[in-house]
C-alpha cells in the first residue's frame, strides 16, 4: 500500500517534483479557488498515483483525492477556462515557475486544451497533500510523444 504523498515547494526545482506528481490530475472548474483575503490559491484534484506504478504492482491503477495550495498569491488569472461552467473538467499537464524579481514570479498551471491558471506570487510556497480517498481506475494516462 502506498502512503499518502505530502510535498512542499519553495523553488523551481521543488515545484518540478510537485508538477510530476500531479501530471494528469483532473479537476472541475468549481474546485479551483483564489482567496484574495488570505492571498492563497487552492484546488482539489483527482491525482493519478504515478508512484504506485511499477513492475511489483498488481494490475490496475489508482487515483487519489489531493489538495494543492499556493501562498503569497497577489493575483490570479485564468485563460481558456469557462468559469460559467463549474462542472467543466480540466486535465493538469504541468506546473511551471518563472522567477521575475527574486523571490517573486509567476506560477502557471498548464491544462490540456490550452487552458491555464497563472498566479503572481511574492515568493514561491506550495503544498500538495493526498487527502486519503483512493480508488482503482482501469485507465492509465498515456501521451503521444510525437
Amino acid at each position: 500500500m502506498t502512503k499518502d504523498l505530502r510535498l512542499a515547494a519553495e523553488d523551481a526545482a521543488d515545484l518540478e517534483i510537485v508538477s510530476a506528481a500531479l501530471q494528469d490530475a483532473v479537476t472541475h472548474v468549481r474546485d479551483l479557488a483564489f482567496l484574495p483575503s488570505t492571498r492563497r490559491f487552492a484546488c482539489v484534484v483527482n491525482r493519478f498515483r504515478w508512484e504506485g506504478e511499477g513492475k511489483d504492482r498488481k494490475p490496475g491503477h489508482e487515483r487519489v483525492r489531493a489538495g494543492l495550495h499556493f501562498e503569497n498569491v497577489s493575483s490570479a488569472r485564468a485563460r481558456n477556462i469557462a468559469q460559467d461552467r463549474p462542472d467543466g473538467v480540466l486535465n493538469l499537464l504541468a506546473i511551471r515557475f518563472d522567477e521575475l524579481n527574486p523571490p517573486s514570479g509567476l506560477v502557471t498551471l498548464v491544462f490540456s486544451g490550452g487552458a491555464e491558471v497563472q498566479l503572481e506570487v511574492e515568493a514561491l510556497e506550495a503544498h500538495l497533500s493526498d487527502l486519503g480517498l483512493v480508488w482503482e481506475t482501469p485507465n492509465r494516462p498515456e501521451h503521444d510523444l510525437d
